[in-house]
């Protein structure tokens, strides 16, 4: 590793083969994979129908750029617009790149308005990626620290405060959009109230603003709706994706809808390999497994158990805070930092995450099964409970 650019506190353990939610590390050791790649390997690892997709296309056509039309693009398209009830999609290869394009198409979308300097309504704890646009709409100093001057045209306000946003609605007259994680995955699996959604909703039409919806980590079926804002039965004029879309072929998606359709026009972004047939391919097989074999349904149960087997295993244990999640997007809210988790959880077999110091994080692939669901609660408590006695 010593060429490598050390950006990453890396754990000290590879893998070299996976099957399902099972990883095998170059020792041989077998691990509970609880965090899918931080939401990314939707159908887990080696997936039969997954696999064969990916080896056939590769031997057909991996890209041709978007000079040209490009069939399984305009499918994903298409599917994915009648999915999310939106209108057109952009492709590109991540989620910042998803956001980073959610960000300009909210700034053009001022400027057609009239507006020389758009602002847009970001949260607390939110993270919405690494450039420096969606770096700048983060919500995390420590991650901010050293890339000033950071870029501007953000307005940040608290998670779930209606309130707050009605204020600065009436003083600040250059805000053209709210962007808004549904679940904020990074900040510690904190979750929009319906209310909130609505009311947000709500106070975007009257003001003529573009609600945008950053979904890259908890899209995809994960929450047990195939996006997040579902649940409050509301939509957004612009949607992002990426994470969990090509089971692990990197692709990210921006949608949009209504007022924020249209805009783009050719020249006003792009992407080299956004699209290209190789990830649209996987997007499409990822899309018709879940389809299938009804993981979304299967995430609201097998999320719905482990978020109760957990609350039950450590019930009445001191330094327990919540127990929160939507589908299988599960945070566990500890009353101290809880980072060590993650390597006695190497030890026991498992993966998982902890974020925002003291949230350990869960994020199994779709495809987790309910004995697995069983597995990680009797060895996801005996940690907690070791650490928390400690």
């Amino acid at each position: 590793m010593s060429h490598l650019m050390n950006t990453y506190a890396r754990l000290p353990v590879a893998f070299s083969h996976g099957d399902g939610s099972w990883v095998t590390d170059t020792e041989g050791k077998v691990y509970l994979d609880a965090l899918s790649g931080i939401a990314v390997s939707t159908l887990g690892h080696n997936h039969p129908d997954l696999v064969a997709a990916i080896a056939t296309q590769a031997g057909r056509l991996l890209h041709t750029s978007n000079l040209y039309r490009m069939p399984q693009q305009e499918q994903l398209a298409d599917k994915l617009a009648g999915m999310a009830g939106m209108d057109e999609v952009f492709f590109c290869n991540s989620g910042c790149e998803a956001n980073e394009a959610a960000i300009k198409l909210s700034r053009f979308y001022g400027h057609q308005q009239g507006i020389e300097s758009p602002a847009i309504i970001v949260m607390e704890k939110a993270f919405h990626g690494r450039t420096l646009a969606t770096l700048s709409a983060t919500g995390n100093r420590k991650a901010q620290a050293g890339f000033e001057p950071l870029v501007s045209g953000f307005v940040r306000v608290p998670y779930n405060d209606l309130e707050a946003i009605r204020a600065i609605a009436e003083h600040n007259k250059n805000v053209v959009a709210v962007m808004l994680e549904i679940v904020q995955g990074e900040g510690g699996i904190n979750i929009a109230d319906t209310d909130f959604q609505r009311g947000l909703r709500q106070l975007c039409d009257e003001k003529g603003w573009l609600l945008v919806c950053d979904e890259v980590q908890c899209g995809m079926g994960r929450t047990g709706t195939w996006f997040g804002f579902q649940h409050a039965g509301i939509r957004p004029d612009v949607v992002t994706l990426a994470k969990g879309l090509g089971g692990g072929v990197p692709v990210g998606a921006c949608l949009a809808a209504g007022k924020a359709a249209g805009l783009f026009k050719p020249g006003n972004h792009g992407s080299t390999f956004g699209g290209n047939p190789l990830a649209t391919t996987a997007a499409l097989t990822t899309i018709e497994v879940i389809e299938r074999d009804q993981l979304i349904a299967s995430a609201l149960s097998v999320g719905r158990s482990i978020r109760e087997g957990l609350a039950q295993a450590l019930k009445g244990v001191t330094g327990m805070v919540d127990i929160r999640g939507q589908g299988l997007m599960i945070g566990i809210e500890l009353d101290r930092p809880c980072g060590e988790l993650v390597t006695r959880g190497l030890a026991a077999g498992l993966l998982i995450n902890v974020t925002a110091d003291k949230v350990v994080r869960l994020l199994p692939p779709l495809t987790f099964s309910a004995d697995e669901g069983r597995e990680l609660v009797v060895r996801l408590s005996g940690l907690i409970r070791d650490f928390l006695a400690a």
